[in-house]
């Protein structure tokens, strides 16, 4: 979902001469020993003289660097490539509103291919879900060809050969596509290229040939005026707003855990703005990021530069200022200081409740963070009461797969944790962590949490075994995400430990 909305905002943004330069120099810098001296000098040379199509199906370091980069979720060379992506995005866009605008019926297009087993079990767990590509997707017209594929890849034993069948409505569809063989760098036979996150909804899964693991996945395009996929694409797209394509970045890398790369990048333009808006933009998200990498003394630094960008104009009654106030109160609860954390929460609530109608998903933003310190404190009944609140809220304004319900979920099941229903805790666990493992990308932070909390259920019941795997799981995602230094993962080596005594005294 998030990775949807990164190929949204860098086709939003403006690029020029200067962009190519800084993806040369990228390279130079960083792949130098990988790619010829000569074939970066020809990208920067000659890139204007042949199209995105030509420079995407070349021999060329380009496409292993954007492959590599939209795979691996690499946010720095996903930045530089953006005038590329941008380029490929459009030149498929004109050549699809030239030749299937007009076209009823359907089209059908196969892709074979290699998956991993692990991955596979996904896909089959999740028919009737929504699956994107995050790359720009190239298919067949031609059956034989792909199914040939698949059975060459199945023969890594490590892996299944999957035939995808791709079914595409050219009444309704939307999002661009195009046959490419006329223009690619290779024209000897017919390729369906659909732009990069594409999503698709998974209709069926079936085995083909089972002495050599050979499966058949039926996929139908998802169009953006899906009902389901249109309301949470549009909560979530709510959710980067800002005044600029910098800052909408910033807040997305900050969504899907490239803390530091966030950071990186909201500090660039920051000397060079003067506005007041904007400065309070930067500023607040700089506090986020530096909540996230655990540096709370910087995070205050932040969040207090921006209560001065509206108090100095004696502008109290702003739902900006609202944020600042409410994530102050967010670095205290972090640092254990439980007081400051409700003053500034209930400053944050004061002037979210004089502006926002009553059902606002800030307002349950407020009452959720509330409900978490009165929890620390062990008011259970006043957690309890906060966290109910939020969930009403939320339940009544957002898409049932919302990462904010899950939130709700998760911090009732913390609380009843805490009063010894461990059996209806570990309902509201298992509910949130579905829905963050279906919304969010496999190493997000939200889904350690999740992973911590079912562990910490497992172990008050007793159940080691079960608290050990997904205490592991969530150490593991920690480990890829978070400084060495970060309080959280001190405090995963310390649950670790505690739980691995139990177990020894059980031996």
């Amino acid at each position: 979902m998030y990775t949807f909305l990164l190929k949204e905002t860098l086709t939003d943004m403006k690029h020029d001469k200067r962009s190519i330069q800084e993806f040369v120099t990228y390279c130079r810098d960083w792949h130098g020993n990988e790619f010829p001296k000569q074939d970066i000098e020809q990208f920067q040379q000659e890139y204007h003289e042949h199209s995105p199509i030509w420079w995407y199906t070349a021999p060329h370091f380009l496409y292993s660097v954007l492959e590599y980069s939209l795979e691996t979720l690499d946010f720095e060379a996903i930045i530089k490539l953006g005038f590329f992506i941008l380029d490929l995005h459009e030149q498929l866009g004109k050549l699809h509103s030239e030749r299937f605008k007009k076209v009823k019926g359907k089209l059908t297009v196969y892709r074979g291919q290699g998956l991993p087993k692990s991955d596979l079990q996904k896909l089959k767990s999740h028919v009737g879900g929504l699956l994107s590509f995050n790359h720009f997707l190239s298919t067949s017209p031609d059956r034989l060809i792909s199914i040939a594929d698949a059975r060459q890849a199945a023969e890594n034993q490590e892996s299944v050969g999957v035939l995808f069948v791709i079914t595409v409505d050219l009444s309704i569809s939307s999002t661009p596509f195009a046959n490419i063989r006329d223009l690619q760098y290779y024209s000897s036979h017919e390729s369906i290229l659909f732009s990069t996150h594409s999503v698709f909804r998974i209709e069926r899964i079936q085995q083909i040939d089972k002495e050599s693991r050979f499966w058949q996945v039926q996929l139908t395009m998802m169009e953006h005026n899906d009902g389901y996929w249109s309301s949470l694409t549009e909560f979530m797209r709510n959710e980067i707003q800002g005044p600029t394509e910098y800052h909408r970045l910033g807040n997305l890398l900050r969504k899907i855990s490239g803390f530091e790369k966030a950071f990186h990048l909201c500090m660039m333009p920051l000397k060079q703005i003067s506005d007041d808006l904007e400065t309070w933009n930067f500023c607040y998200q700089l506090g986020m990021i530096k909540i996230e990498l655990g540096d709370y003394t910087g995070a205050i630094s932040y969040f207090q530069k921006s209560i001065e960008v509206y108090e100095k104009k004696s502008i109290m009654n702003d739902p900006h200022l609202a944020a600042s106030y409410t994530n102050l109160g967010l670095v205290y609860a972090n640092l254990g200081e439980y007081s400051k954390a409700i003053s500034w929460y209930e400053n944050g609530l004061a002037v979210r409740q004089k502006i926002l109608p009553p059902n606002h998903a800030d307002l349950a933003d407020s009452y959720s963070k509330i409900g978490s310190v009165y929890c620390n404190l062990e008011e259970y009944e006043k957690a309890l009461s906060f966290h109910d609140k939020a969930c009403e809220i939320r339940l009544n304004i957002l898409p049932r797969n919302h990462p904010d319900l899950a939130i709700s979920f998760s911090d009732i099941g913390v609380v009843l944790n805490n009063v010894g229903k461990y059996s209806k805790a570990l309902q509201f666990q298992e509910k949130s962590l579905e829905i963050r493992n279906i919304v969010l990308l496999p190493n997000h932070l939200d889904l350690a949490d999740s992973y911590d909390n079912i562990a910490l259920i497992y172990n008050n019941m007793g159940y080691y075994s079960k608290a050990l795997s997904f205490l592991e799981k969530g150490l593991e995602i920690r480990q890829q995400i978070q400084l060495s230094n970060h309080p959280n993962l001190a405090d995963s080596y310390n649950n670790l430990g505690a739980l691995y005594i139990l177990i020894n005294k059980q031996m």
